[in-house]
């Protein structure tokens, strides 16, 4: 089905924010549903590290399938197909009755997110390539406004059962499953057709994925493992070296996703001022500045001042990662790109929680300083100073 609303539209550029909102909504209201979810079936943590690589590993096979799919058969049809099966996961996870039946869903939303995740970059790439100023940034902050959205909907529905976290979760969960079906019902009809991209020379022979696409993968390893460390860590570290209560000590991840909301709403602009080199690597020295201050500080206002500058930083990396992967590289570099993200995004609770483990949260924050410092060097592969996408006219 070809929809009439060209590319380079603004219908175009809100079914991208649709699909990064919803998507984002609905990992939001899972994640604040894990506590429940733990409570009910009595999950040991050994049994939910289980549920987490199983989710994982079906997101890294889907996301290598969606980005092949995407560059053969267009994009928009992945993206469609997923919003379903995101419905169909986060009811599984609310109502599961069984512990296996949790594991289903699991699986389950693991493959809806890494298609979609992949798709809607490859998307939202397209509709950028036809604006005559960067978008990318704004996208990556939609998810992350929807992610938001998300966890207060479980927290607001609480508050009017009495706190009862069962029935809020299960009220949760029912409520993002109807909002997408209507945000299916509004995708089928605003998403635009894509490309298709060849894999293919003039010979017919294979074309290989590009080799720079492994080197933004490397970035994707250091912003995946800086990301992943200050969701799980921030908290706990700023509690225990501020010496403050775990509800202080939770500014610490609220310092990390509001600089991150900010910056990604705001980073559009600086793209098309300074150029996605330039913001890359400001964004690497920032977070890698960021995670010395964790490293090496001790007062609350100090190691707030550091998570913040942590968010700030790795909020402009991502976006600008996927965008080049998916302009230089189509739908299987994007997905090579995102799968090493998001592998390291997954691995990082075990490796930092190792380390914290042999040496301390605070000498462990010297890692993810280090890896996001090499930043700095491998930005070079970035687009400089240019217009990150030209406009394209369409008829």
């Amino acid at each position: 089905m070809t929809t009439p609303h060209p590319l380079s539209s603004r219908t175009a550029a809100g079914a991208v924010v649709l699909l990064f909102g919803y998507n984002g909504l609905v990992i939001g209201a899972y994640a604040a549903s894990i506590p429940v979810l733990r409570a009910r079936f009595g999950l040991e943590p050994w049994q939910l590290a289980l549920f987490f690589v199983c989710m994982g590993l079906a997101g890294i096979a889907s996301m290598q399938v969606a980005g092949r799919l995407a560059d053969r058969h267009g994009a928009r049809r992945v993206a469609l197909a997923m919003l379903p099966v995101l419905v169909v996961a986060i009811l599984g996870i609310g109502w599961a009755p069984t512990l296996p039946a949790l594991f289903v869903a699991g699986v389950v939303l693991g493959l809806a997110n890494g298609g979609i995740d992949v798709s809607m970059n490859a998307i939202g790439v397209q509709v950028e390539r036809r604006r005559p100023r960067p978008i990318m940034s704004f996208f990556h902050g939609m998810w992350s406004v929807g992610n938001l959205a998300g966890a207060v909907l479980l927290v607001a529905t609480a508050s009017l059962f009495g706190g009862a976290a069962e029935p809020a979760m299960l009220t949760a969960t029912t409520v993002a499953a109807v909002l997408g079906v209507a945000a299916f019902a509004l995708a089928w009809r605003i998403t635009p057709e894509t490309e298709l991209v060849s894999h293919h020379d003039e010979s017919g022979a294979r074309t290989p994925i590009p080799a720079s696409a492994y080197l933004l993968g490397l970035m994707a390893i250091a912003f995946g493992l800086g990301e992943g460390t200050a969701n799980d860590w921030s908290g706990v570290h700023v509690t225990e070296i501020a010496q403050v209560d775990p509800a202080t000590g939770a500014l610490g991840f609220t310092c990390v996703a509001a600089c991150m909301v900010i910056i990604r709403l705001l980073g559009d602009a600086l793209v098309a001022r300074f150029g996605r080199r330039a913001v890359t690597t400001f964004g690497g020295a920032c977070s890698a500045t960021g995670y010395l201050i964790a490293a090496l500080g001790t007062g609350l206002p100090v190691l707030l001042v550091g998570w913040s500058l942590v968010g700030l930083g790795i909020g402009m990396i991502a976006p600008q990662v996927y965008a080049v992967a998916g302009h230089t590289a189509g739908g299987r570099g994007l997905a090579v790109v995102v799968t090493f993200g998001y592998a390291t995004f997954l691995i990082a609770p075990a490796l930092i929680g190792w380390l914290v483990q042999t040496i301390g949260v605070q000498p462990t924050m010297f890692l993810p300083a280090v890896l996001l410092s090499g930043l700095i060097l491998v930005a070079r592969i970035m687009p400089g100073r240019q217009p990150a996408s030209a406009p394209v006219a369409e008829g």
